[in-house]
């Protein structure tokens, strides 16, 4: 049961990490959108590669977290 609770608290902060970048990554396409319509190009290749950093980081924490679930699920069977 350890383990289970270890997992819940360990899905759960992935979870809430998740949701934190995407909340930065809208801000940051708005914050890119409203560059562009004022007519700074200078922002839009950092923001860009930002968001792009924050895509893949968000990639490999729903991949951690579904290896972990299917492991989980496993080890219960």
């Amino acid at each position: 049961m350890e383990a289970r609770d270890q997992g819940t608290t360990l899905m759960t902060a992935i979870c809430s990490f998740i949701v934190i970048l995407l909340i930065i990554q809208i801000w940051l396409v708005s914050a890119a959108l409203e560059a562009l319509l004022s007519g700074d190009r200078g922002v839009l290749v950092p923001a860009a590669i930002a968001s792009a950093i924050m895509f893949a980081i968000n990639g490999g924490l729903l991949w951690h977290a579904l290896r972990f679930d299917r492991r989980m699920r496993r080890t219960a069977e």
